[in-house]
């Protein structure tokens, strides 16, 4: 287990560039070796290097579990191909949907699936499929992108510092888990863009301030 702080190329959003499940984490291209060891290192799990739709982006564009990876429509054949290669049979799927940027849009963990309320039955069921989860529907804090704005490995939950009582509460029903609030990156609401976590540890962005960290670390039970 570890807790780390990091910048990739220079930027704190370290999420836009990473997705961690508890059997790996899928990374752009662009993430140096120095990088990589600390992720590695504090998640305990090894990393995949990867690209989607031609970008770095994985971290927006990816959504992960340890049970397998959505990918966007406009995912190149050999980014589909090699990720399948690499990941050894996993489940790798591309869901045909407008909202694209899968990670910001769905909060998952290996056992369930929050996803933006914008997403029709159809997109519900492949989410559901390849990902082997129960999906449910929520916004939290105003914000439909669930991903980008909140935080959940099988451990815990970290929820954007905007949502409501009420907003509060439906997340600890659907998932089962207790929640804290926190802001990261010296008062961001966008703490999945912010953070990489899994059950095994935690990096967040470089700005992070100790009273942010202790926060998220205390909600996902590091």
């Amino acid at each position: 287990m570890g807790i780390e702080k990091l910048e990739i190329l220079g930027n704190d959003y370290i999420g836009a560039w990473v997705v961690a499940t508890d059997k790996f984490f899928l990374m752009g291209n662009e993430v140096s070796k120095g990088e990589e060891r600390v992720l590695r290192e504090a998640l305990g799990v090894d990393g995949i290097r990867t690209s989607v739709t031609g970008t770095g982006f994985v971290g927006i564009y990816a959504a992960a579990n340890s049970n397998g990876v959505l990918l966007p429509y406009g995912t190149e054949e050999r980014e589909v191909a090699e990720l399948k290669r690499q990941l050894d049979g996993l489940n790798v799927h591309m869901l045909h949907t407008d909202y694209n940027a899968l990670r910001n849009n769905i909060l998952v963990n290996d056992k369930i699936a929050v996803v933006n309320p914008a997403y029709g039955k159809g997109e519900e069921s492949e989410i559901a499929d390849a990902l082997q989860v129960e999906v449910v529907k929520a916004a939290v804090g105003g914000f439909s992108t669930v991903g980008a704005n909140n935080i959940m490995t099988n451990k815990g939950l970290a929820i954007n510092n905007r949502a409501t009582e009420h907003e509060k509460a439906h997340m600890e029903s659907v998932t089962g888990m207790k929640s804290e609030q926190s802001t990261a990156n010296l008062g961001s609401v966008s703490i999945g863009l912010c953070t990489v976590a899994n059950s095994n540890g935690l990096v967040v962005g470089e700005t992070t301030t100790g009273f942010e960290l202790s926060r998220i670390a205390e909600a996902l039970n590091l």
